[in-house]
């Protein structure tokens, strides 16, 4: 069977875009993530910028695997709700032009009561982005770990678009008392990009928190294993937000995943 792909965030890296694509292609992984912030946001490109993102993913033999969007606030809060929908579509704009077709973004926690105004905001929100995405051909898949699987499962099924689909992050759903299992074989239809992230849960003596891929409580050989027999076909891309060394981190689990997917 063929391995899962392996990639990397570049934000994990903590270095400029240009050497954190020289260390990704280092450590001979085939694909990364880039942020669409600052110097790499859609507004700050040129054409020309555009094109040398391009050239330089090419010169290392990389490809994106997504184009990570974050948000100062979700979708279902009023204040400035136009300006970030606008900035999405040039995201998956940019997303569309620079290759992955696919833009990563946390939107918001699925309301339990559809009925509030919060709740109707970020429905047509991404009502208005899913539609957005069929007309340009790049889907825009929601971060994990706000809700359990099957509930973020049957919202996007509510949607009347090919576009809108889910990022899995599992030490996001852990960390929030959810179960990553459970939320992969939920979402296998709609699972179209996956984090390599690792936690410890919580318990009386300690806070759940971030550790190193390989020193949490997430069974990597059982995860991997679930994702070839939801027959997933996308990345697994490793991630560290936190801890003082971020970038040995990410290297020593780069070399973990891959003894772990066997590529």
């Amino acid at each position: 069977m063929k391995p899962i792909p392996i990639g990397v965030r570049l934000e994990s890296l903590g270095l400029e875009f240009r050497a954190a694509l020289n260390e990704a292609a280092r450590l001979g992984v085939g694909g990364v993530q880039l942020d669409a912030v600052g110097p790499l946001s859609p507004e700050a490109l040129s054409q020309s910028g555009r094109r040398t993102i391009a050239a330089m993913l090419r010169n290392t033999n990389l490809q994106l695997t997504a184009i990570g969007c974050p948000l100062r606030r979700t979708l279902e809060v009023a204040e400035n709700l136009e300006p970030r929908l606008e900035h999405l579509r040039k995201v998956m704009s940019l997303a569309y032009e620079l290759g992955p077709r696919l833009v990563l973004v946390v939107a918001g926690q699925v309301p339990e009561n559809e009925d509030t105004p919060e709740a109707r905001r970020l429905r047509e929100a991404l009502t208005d982005l899913g539609r957005f995405g069929d007309r340009i051909g790049t889907t825009l898949a929601l971060e994990t770990g706000l809700e359990a699987g099957p509930v973020l499962a049957r919202y996007l099924a509510s949607f009347d678009s090919g576009s809108l689909a889910a990022n899995l992050d599992p030490a996001n759903l852990l960390l929030h008392g959810f179960d990553p299992f459970e939320a992969m074989q939920a979402l296998r239809e709609r699972l179209v990009h996956c984090h390599a992230r690792d936690c410890r849960k919580g318990s009386v003596s300690r806070a759940a928190r971030e550790v190193p891929l390989g020193a949490g409580d997430i069974d990597w050989l059982q995860f991997v294993e679930t994702l070839r027999e939801i027959e997933y076909r996308g990345w697994l891309v490793v991630e560290r937000e936190e801890g003082d060394n971020r970038r040995a981190d990410v290297a020593s689990g780069v070399a973990f995943l891959r003894r772990v997917v066997g590529g």
